[in-house]
């Protein structure tokens, strides 16, 4: 019989809810945020974060007085955390019956005028199926960073460009040029894009400072080109954008999917219908992961399918990375 000793470890293994609070840490890269967004005090995160690199034998951050970043060791084990915290939530899951539903929280991010006309209204409807759900809902124009602020999946609207997410393309919205009512008797309708000179335009932008590049519109061969033009404001968001043209302070270039209503009763009258801009692309994105949540799924799925009717089909649809 051998006289080698069975080591067994000297501290146990970490919790699920140690992983946790790990990964909202290195999410927000900041304790008292990762806390605060998980109810807890600030020391109880630093204390379950330190028993991690004990129990581990390494160091997962770098700390400092002005942030918290993840180490090499960190970046793996972060990454390791996701896979195993979404395999645990799945199996909870996966021998329910199906009528029993989906449980779990989900964080989402779409643009605002997307979530208040169209997926705000129907989400009754979806948890209805699924009571078990807690969703958390943002609904801004910025672009989120959907690793750092822990969102399973959000909805982009326009072009994207190279990272490490995943994007499932949906299609693209078809655009229109719109004026208000107020705004045509004031100024007349514009019959080219010569007469734009005597027109003002509402300045889109992602962040105030930037320049808007002007008037968009798309050839037949599908090549974009933008027309100079002045405006009095510029805003960036797609409420004020909306509100903008409605006041008549000028042309707006959005989606048609959420202008029927005010183009039906007169409010707002479309300009321009042979200059369009070319049709916004829409994506669904979200991290690399060996397989999604159920949640994660569903919810993707009936989001695809509540937009489809609303979307052309894109050209290129292909799963490339993105951001």
């Amino acid at each position: 019989m051998s006289d080698a000793v069975l080591r067994l470890p000297t501290s146990p293994p970490p919790s699920i809810e140690t992983l946790q609070v790990f990964v909202r840490v290195a999410e927000l890269a900041s304790f008292t945020q990762a806390a605060q967004s998980l109810g807890l005090p600030k020391a109880s995160a630093s204390t379950a974060v330190q028993r991690l690199e004990a129990s581990l034998g390494t160091r997962l951050f770098h700390r400092t007085t002005r942030r918290v970043q993840l180490t090499q060791d960190g970046q793996a084990c972060y990454e390791r955390c996701k896979d195993l915290l979404a395999d645990l939530d799945d199996m909870q899951t996966m021998f329910q019956p199906a009528a029993s539903g989906l449980r779990g929280r989900l964080r989402v991010d779409m643009p605002m005028r997307i979530a208040q006309d169209l997926v705000v209204p129907r989400l009754p409807e979806f948890l209805a199926a699924h009571p078990g759900l807690e969703i958390e809902l943002s609904s801004t124009d910025r672009r989120v960073d959907l690793v750092r602020e822990g969102f399973d999946c959000v909805l982009r609207v326009g072009p994207l460009s190279d990272s490490t997410l995943v994007a499932r393309p949906l299609g693209a919205l078809a655009m229109a040029n719109l004026a208000s009512a107020g705004y045509i008797a004031e100024f007349g309708m514009p019959e080219s894009l010569e007469d734009l000179a005597r027109h003002r335009l509402v300045q889109y932008v992602t962040t105030l400072g930037q320049r808007c590049p002007g008037f968009e519109w798309c050839d037949d061969a599908g090549a974009t080109h933008f027309v100079p033009m002045t405006g009095a404001l510029t805003v960036s968001d797609s409420g004020s954008y909306a509100a903008a043209c409605l006041a008549g302070l000028g042309l707006t270039q959005v989606p048609r999917h959420g202008i029927e209503a005010e183009v039906l009763d007169g409010r707002l009258v479309e300009v321009l219908p042979r200059f369009r801009p070319a049709p916004m692309p829409v994506h669904l994105l979200y991290a690399h992961r060996r397989q999604l949540p159920r949640r994660v799924q569903a919810f993707m799925q009936w989001l695809a399918d509540l937009l489809a009717p609303r979307l052309l089909p894109l050209s290129s649809a292909s799963s490339a990375p993105t951001s």
